[in-house]
């Protein structure tokens, strides 16, 4: 499957998660859709992976074999996969275009972006966050962020798979994107004039928050409408890129009193 095809699965809402661990507890919880089982023929039997496909034929899924070399192209991390991949239906995953589309009626809008976050502990964390105050959308980049793999997985419990995830290829493109269609795009920067809390934020916003090391990208921050910043006690310098999510999503909206209600 070339990489481009592989992207637009992940447009139409499937994530392929790879590993013995995930795809065994993703087949236990009754909640997911999961769609598609692969296997590698090279792989030795021992009760992990029995107990993978007894619960693969109790759901009733489609099971494919493959060689090694197949499988870990279908994985993307043929070091990791441990000779087994399964496809997952994440109905809110889409295409930047398309959840703008789909989101244009509301009166309201709140995204978050994430640039340049590396560490998929702290993306998964921060998707956490992000869908637990809310949010209506999160930009993720197929350059610049962490793959959806087992790491971002476990750093969301769980909740990467609901998540309302719009996929673009850098956050610069979604952040001019999102600007074309009227919204406001505010960076989270210490030292910014303006508080997160005290600015009179627009109805339709994107908010971006910085890498661990990098902070904002330069690219990012020449389409910033406004810099904001998290009023902070002297002596503390930053917050983790995942509390940072949760006081955006937990802050006062215009068109609700409290987020995800």
């Amino acid at each position: 499957m070339s990489a481009y095809r592989e992207k637009r699965r992940h447009y139409r809402g499937v994530l392929t998660v790879y590993g013995r661990k995930p795809v065994l507890e993703a087949l236990a919880d009754p909640g997911l859709a999961c769609e598609r089982l692969h296997v590698a023929t090279s792989n030795r039997r021992e009760p992990t992976l029995e107990r993978i496909l007894d619960l693969a034929a109790g759901r009733q899924l489609e099971t494919r074999e493959h060689s090694r070399e197949a499988l870990a192209r279908i994985s993307r991390n043929g070091r990791q996969d441990q000779g087994v991949a399964l496809d997952i239906r994440c109905p809110r995953f889409a295409e930047l275009g398309e959840g703008l589309a789909a989101l244009a009626p509301q009166p309201a809008v709140r995204l978050l972006a994430l640039d340049g976050v590396t560490n998929p502990q702290n993306a998964g964390m921060a998707i956490r966050s992000a869908r637990a105050g809310g949010i209506d959308g999160i930009l993720y980049a197929d350059r610049g962020n962490p793959a959806l793999g087992p790491l971002v997985i476990k750093g969301s419990a769980g909740t990467l798979y609901g998540a309302p995830l719009l996929r673009c290829a850098t956050v610069a493109e979604g952040a001019m994107a999102c600007r074309e269609a009227g919204y406001a795009v505010y960076t989270l920067q210490a030292g910014a004039a303006r508080d997160l809390f005290s600015a009179a934020l627009a109805p339709r916003a994107l908010f971006v928050l910085g890498g661990e090391s990098e902070g904002i990208s330069a690219s990012v921050e020449a389409l910033a409408s406004e810099a904001l910043a998290v009023p902070m006690a002297e002596g503390v310098e930053s917050l983790n890129v995942a509390v940072t999510a949760a006081l955006v999503a937990y802050a006062p909206r215009l068109d609700r009193g409290v987020p995800g209600h």
